[in-house]
C-alpha cells in the first residue's frame, strides 16, 4: 500500500527526537511539505542538516499567545500530528502543583492550542485536513505512579472523540494512537532492565516492545486517504495489553 502526501503540508510538533522524529522524516520522504516543531535548537539542526527538505521550527508550545503569533504565518497546514508530550514516575502522594501543570500544559492544553489554530486554518480555507494525537496506553489503564500522566492522555483521547465529532462534517478527520512502552532512545533507557521490563511484558500478548516505525507507519496511515472513513478513534498500538 502506497502512501503520497505530495502537496500536503504536515506539521509535527515533538519532531527533535524519538517517535516524532521518525514520523516528521517519513511523512518527508511520502512527498509531504514538513515543519519540525521543537524546544531544542540543536536538534532542530542536525534535522535539518539531515534532511534538508524539512523546515523546522523552534517553539514552545506550552506558551499559548506565543504559538498562536508563531503558527498563524506559516501557511496552511493540512495534517497535523500533535506529538509533543512529557511525563515521570512519581507516587500521587508526592505531587506538586507545577507538577500538574508542566504535564497539562504540554500533554492536553498545548494540544488543544494547536488543534484550535490548525482547524481555524482548515475552515478558512474550506480544506479537507487529518489530525493525529499522540496518546498513551495509560490512557486506557491505570499505571502505577502515572496517575497525572494518564489524566493527562485520558484528556487527550476525550477531545479527540469530541473534535472527530464537531468537525467531521467539514471532513476534518481526528484521530488518535495510543502506545505502549516504544523502543525509543529514552524507551531503551527506561526499559532495558529485565527486572523492570519482566512485569510489563508479561502482560503484554506478543511479549515485547513496540518500535518507533510500528507508531510512525499507524500516524501516516491515519493521516492518508487511506483511512479516509477513520474518525474519532483512539487506536492502541500496544501488542495487545489492553485486549484483556
Amino acid at each position: 500500500m502506497e502512501i503520497n502526501f505530495n502537496g500536503k503540508t504536515a506539521l509535527v510538533t515533538g519532531a527533535t527526537k524519538g517517535i516524532g522524529r521518525d514520523i516528521a522524516i517519513q511523512l518527508s520522504k511520502c512527498g509531504a511539505k514538513v515543519i519540525a516543531v521543537g524546544r531544542s535548537a540543536d536538534l532542530l539542526d542536525k534535522l535539518k542538516q539531515e534532511y534538508p527538505l524539512i523546515k523546522v521550527l523552534e517553539l514552545d508550545i506550552s506558551d499559548w499567545k506565543k504559538t498562536e503569533q508563531v503558527l498563524s504565518k506559516i501557511g496552511p497546514v493540512d495534517l497535523l500530528v500533535n506529538n509533543a508530550g512529557m511525563g515521570w514516575v512519581k507516587s500521587m502522594t508526592d505531587i506538586v502543583e507545577n507538577d500538574v501543570d508542566d504535564v497539562f500544559a504540554i500533554n492536553s492544553k498545548a494540544l488543544i492550542n494547536v488543534t484550535r489554530l490548525v482547524i481555524k486554518n482548515l475552515l478558512s480555507r474550506k480544506a479537507p485536513g487529518s489530525i493525529v494525537n499522540l496518546s498513551s496506553q495509560a490512557s486506557l489503564v491505570g499505571l502505577v505512579n502515572h496517575s497525572v500522566y494518564c489524566a493527562s492522555k485520558g484528556a487527550v483521547d476525550a477531545f479527540t472523540r469530541a473534535v472527530a465529532l464537531e468537525y467531521g462534517p467539514h471532513n476534518i478527520r481526528v484521530n488518535a494512537v495510543n502506545p505502549t512502552v516504544i523502543m525509543t532512545d529514552m524507551g531503551r533507557l527506561g526499559w532495558s532492565n529485565p527486572k523492570v521490563a519482566e512485569p510489563m511484558l508479561k502482560k503484554i500478548p506478543l511479549r515485547r516492545f513496540g518500535e518507533p516505525r510500528e507508531v510512525t507507519d499507524t500516524v501516516l496511515y491515519l493521516l492518508s486517504d487511506k483511512s479516509s472513513m477513520i474518525t474519532g478513534t483512539c487506536l492502541p498500538i500496544d501488542g495487545g495489553y489492553t485486549s484483556s
